[in-house]
């Protein structure tokens, strides 16, 4: 039931995501933050069951970490790229990860031009850089739009506009209401939070429980 959508631009990749989790006829929240954060300038968009999502993307976030450490070298977008497509690969066989992906990183270049990647990926382990994409049953909706709307070289604000048509698109065609929608920009100097997971609704028996923790003042 995830949506994954993402633009590569000129110095900046957009990735968005839905934020609901959900199971069979069954919606558990509707906040799930679901762009990991794997480097300054590098996000993660993981679709699939949420054990497998949270599980991999920390796999993945800490073992880049430690290459770091170890290296004193950091991977650039495409070696990250290829990390994760190599681990997707090793655990098919074994214990696979039933995951969808869609990696977005910035890299500063000697020349003063920053290179903005975009790369999808699947749980069989396929890897491919693309200026735009979608994962999950969105991208059956989205795709036509992005493909309408995309130009080389479009701007940061063309971009976001483009993934807002993409949700309207979704929220007007797709039978599933996904409701909330996150949106991240990474630059090579950092992750934007663009629109992040909403406040959780506590509801009735929340806002009774909080205020039963209050204590009375004699």
């Amino acid at each position: 039931m995830d949506t994954l959508l993402g633009i590569a631009g000129e110095g900046f990749v957009v990735l968005a995501a839905d934020a609901q989790v959900a199971r069979s006829i069954l919606l558990y929240k509707n906040n799930m933050d679901k762009i990991a954060h794997l480097a300054d300038n590098k996000a993660l968009a993981c679709a699939g069951p949420q054990s497998d999502c949270v599980s991999f993307t920390e796999y993945i976030s800490k073992n880049m970490a430690l290459y770091e450490l170890n290296n004193d070298v950091k991977l650039t977008t495409k070696a990250a790229a290829t990390f994760i497509r190599g681990e997707l690969a090793k655990a098919l066989r074994k214990g696979p990860f039933q995951t969808q992906l869609l990696m977005g990183g910035v890299d500063k270049r000697e020349a003063g031009k920053d290179e903005a990647s975009l790369f999808w990926l699947d749980y069989l382990g396929t890897l491919q850089k693309v200026p735009y994409g979608a994962h999950g049953y969105g991208a059956a909706f989205t795709l036509s739009v992005m493909d309408r709307e995309y130009v080389k070289g479009l701007s940061l604000d063309e971009a976001l506009g483009i993934i807002d048509n993409c949700i309207k698109e979704l929220h007007t065609r797709f039978l599933i209401a996904q409701k909330n929608f996150v949106i991240k920009v990474v630059t090579a100097e950092g992750i934007k939070v663009v629109r992040g997971p909403p406040t959780p609704d506590l509801g009735a028996a929340g806002a009774s429980a909080e205020a039963a923790a209050v204590p009375v003042q004699g």
